[in-house]
């Protein structure tokens, strides 16, 4: 529990996360990692050591609940009502701006020290995973089921995917050309 003289810490983005997710109900740490794959893993990585250490940390602060442990092991947690406040001050916050992180991006930056026929191989394979992502996407969503919020998320990542192989299109060429500054 939070005292009046220990303020909160503020919580960062995976705890939060985590009690997002318990809002739906106790969860183990394993149902957690599946629930975090499954509805951000597209564009928010969480661990599984993360989960456990969040988990850890959260119910040393009293912001969820260890239940009886179960089949399997398993131990759920369910979020308190300071979780729930926790959660409510995290999520009224401005998010800031995104950082974009990608491998690829990073590899091409320095392109021009990977042999070609590397390059092309790294670029394809790149290729068919956000080929397979858009795929997944625009199948095997029930929308009606969706929030309006999962909707919102879903079509942007629609969106990104098909920018992305757009992206993937015009790249032969944009290798190809001499540099603007010249």
């Amino acid at each position: 529990m939070v005292t009046e003289d220990k303020p909160r810490r503020p919580l960062n983005s995976t705890a939060a996360s985590l009690l997002g997710f318990l809002h739906q109900g106790p969860m183990s740490g394993w149902d957690l990692v599946a629930q975090a794959q499954d509805r951000i893993g597209d564009f928010w990585t969480i661990t599984q050591s993360q989960v456990y250490r969040e988990l850890a940390t959260m119910h040393q602060h009293g912001l969820v609940e260890k239940g009886e442990t179960g089949a399997r092991d398993r131990t759920p947690y369910r979020i308190t009502e300071d979780g729930r406040e926790a959660f409510a001050e995290w999520i009224a916050r401005d998010p800031g701006a995104e950082t974009i992180r990608v491998p690829l991006l990073l590899t091409l930056s320095f392109g021009e020290f990977v042999e070609r026929a590397r390059l092309d191989r790294i670029i394809a394979a790149n290729r068919v995973i956000h080929e397979q992502r858009l795929a997944g996407y625009l199948s095997g969503h029930d929308e009606q089921r969706m929030s309006p919020f999962e909707r919102a998320t879903l079509d942007f990542g629609i969106r990104y995917e098909r920018a992305v192989l757009d992206w993937f299109d015009r790249l032969p060429e944009l290798l190809t050309q001499t540099s603007r500054l010249s």
